[in-house]
C-alpha cells in the first residue's frame, strides 16, 4: 500500500517537474501572455486590420482636400480645312477667319457653399478612421483569444501524453508484480494478458495524441509567425491544484458595455446614417462657388491674354423629386440603427453574463475535477491491495486505473477551458 502511494507520488512529482518555470528556464518558454502578444505582431489578421486604418485615415486626407479650391487648365490647338468664319466683301471676293488657332486658361473655383457636403464628408471620413480602429481592436480581441486557444489545447494535449506516461509506469509495475505471481503459480495468465492489452492501449493512445501534438505544434507557431515548432509551453496549470477564484474579475455589466469596442461600433453606426442623411439634404440644396482665371488666345491672327473672375450658383430644382425620397430613406435607416443599438446592447450584456455564468461552471466543475483524482486515487491504491490480498480482480484493478486517467483528463480539460473562458469574459467586459 504505502509503494502505490509513493509510486502515484513520484509520477506527480515528475509531472510538476515537466511543466515548472525552473525546468524551462534554460529553454526558450512561451506563455500565454507571449503567445497573445505575438499573434497580435505577426497574425495576417492584426495585418490587414492595420491596413485598413491607414486606408481609412487616406481617405480622411482625401476628404479634406475638398475644402481647398479646385484648379485645372485647360488647352487647345486647332487647323481646319475651312475657315470657321466667312466675311463677304464685294459679290465676288470673301474673306474665311479662324482656320486655326490656339487657346488655353487656368482657373480655380474655391466653393462657398455646398449644403453642408464638404463637412459632412469630412466628419464621415474621420469617423471612418474611427471605426477602423474599433475594428482593429476587435481583431486584436479575436486574435489574442485564438491565440489562447491554440496554447491551452496543446497544454492540454500535452498533459495528456502526462498522464499516459504515469498510467504506463503503474502498468509497467503491475505487469512486472503479476508476472511474478503468475511464474509462481499464484495468479492467472489472463490477468498478465489484461495487462498487456492495457498497455497496448496507452500505446496506440500515445501514438494519436503525439501527431495531434505535432499538428497542434505547428498550427500555434504558424499563428505566431514562428518558423520553428520545437518551442516550450510555460503554464501555470498544476493537476489537482485549484487556481485562483474569478470572484475578483466581476464587473458591472452595463457599466463596462460602453468599454467595448462592440456598442462603440454600433454608436458609430448610428452616427454615420446621420451624417449620410445630412449628406442626402446638401445634395438637394444650392451651392455657391466663386473663381478666378487666367485666360490666352490666339485667334483671327492676334494673341490676346487676360484674367477673369467669376461667382456660380448652382440650384438643383428637379433632384428634389427623388432627393426627397432618399432623404425620407435615410431618417428610416437612422431609427434602424438605433433600434439595432439599442437591441445588440441588450443582448451584448446577456453575453456578459453567459460569460460570467460560464467561468464560474468551469470553475465549480473543476473544484469537483479535484475530488474526483482524490477519489479515483485512492480507489485505485485501495483495489491494488485488495488485489494483492485475492479480494478484487484484475479487471476492477484496470477499471481504477482507467478512472484514474480520465480523472486527470477531465481535470486538464476543465482547467484550459476555464483559462480560456477568463480571457474571454475580460473581453467581453472591455478588458
Amino acid at each position: 500500500m504505502n509503494n502505490d502511494i509513493k509510486l502515484i507520488g513520484r509520477a506527480l512529482c515528475g509531472l510538476l517537474a515537466v511543466l515548472s518555470p525552473a525546468a524551462v528556464q534554460a529553454q526558450t518558454g512561451l506563455t500565454p501572455e507571449m503567445c497573445r502578444s505575438m499573434a497580435v505582431s505577426h497574425n495576417a489578421k492584426m495585418v490587414n486590420a492595420k491596413n485598413a486604418v491607414a486606408e481609412a485615415e487616406q481617405t480622411k486626407k482625401e476628404a479634406f482636400t475638398n475644402y481647398f479650391p479646385i484648379v485645372s487648365a485647360t488647352g487647345m490647338g486647332f487647323n481646319a480645312d475651312k475657315g470657321m468664319a466667312k466675311m463677304q466683301l464685294q459679290p465676288d471676293m470673301a474673306m474665311e477667319m479662324c482656320k486655326n488657332g490656339l487657346m488655353g486658361g487656368v482657373t480655380a473655383v474655391q466653393p462657398l457653399f455646398a449644403g453642408g457636403q464638404i463637412v459632412n464628408g469630412n466628419k464621415l471620413a474621420g469617423l471612418g478612421v474611427d471605426v477602423s480602429k474599433l475594428q482593429l481592436e476587435k481583431s486584436e480581441n479575436d486574435v489574442e483569444l485564438t491565440a489562447e486557444q491554440y496554447f491551452w489545447q496543446l497544454v492540454a494535449l500535452n498533459e495528456k501524453l502526462n498522464t499516459l506516461h504515469v498510467a504506463d509506469t503503474m502498468l509497467t509495475r503491475i505487469y512486472r508484480d503479476v508476472n511474478n505471481s503468475v511464474n509462481a503459480g499464484v495468479a492467472l495468465k489472463n490477468d498478465l494478458l489484461q495487462v498487456q492489452l492495457e498497455k497496448n492501449d496507452n500505446m496506440s493512445n500515445r501514438v494519436s495524441l503525439e501527431g495531434n501534438i505535432a499538428v497542434a505544434r505547428m498550427l500555434l507557431a504558424q499563428y505566431l509567425g514562428l518558423e520553428d515548432s520545437s518551442f516550450v509551453l510555460v503554464s501555470d496549470i498544476r493537476v489537482g491544484e485549484m487556481p485562483e477564484s474569478p470572484a475578483s474579475l466581476k464587473s458591472d455589466h452595463r457599466s463596462a458595455l460602453q468599454l467595448t469596442p462592440e456598442y462603440r461600433l454600433l454608436e458609430k453606426n448610428v452616427e454615420a446614417t446621420r451624417l449620410k442623411q445630412k449628406l442626402d439634404v446638401g445634395k438637394n440644396m444650392p451651392t455657391v462657388s466663386v473663381g478666378a482665371g487666367y485666360m490666352y488666345h490666339d485667334l483671327l491672327d492676334c494673341s490676346r491674354s487676360f484674367g477673369v473672375v467669376f461667382a456660380t450658383v448652382n440650384v438643383p430644382l428637379s433632384a428634389w423629386w427623388g432627393g426627397s425620397h432618399a432623404i425620407k430613406r435615410r431618417k428610416m435607416e437612422v431609427a434602424d440603427a438605433q433600434t439595432e443599438l439599442t437591441d445588440k446592447s441588450q443582448l451584448l450584456v446577456i453575453g456578459m453574463q453567459k460569460a460570467w455564468n460560464d467561468l464560474n461552471t468551469a470553475y465549480t466543475q473543476l473544484g469537483i475535477a479535484c475530488k474526483s483524482i482524490e477519489q479515483a486515487a485512492e480507489n485505485l491504491r485501495l483495489n491494488n491491495s485488495y488485489y494483492r490480498a485475492g479480494t478484487a480482480t484484475m479487471t476492477d484493478l484496470l477499471k481504477a486505473q482507467t478512472q484514474y486517467t480520465q480523472s486527470r483528463d477531465r481535470f486538464v480539460e476543465t482547467y484550459c477551458n476555464y483559462k480560456i473562458l477568463t480571457l474571454q469574459y475580460l473581453q467581453l467586459t472591455g478588458r
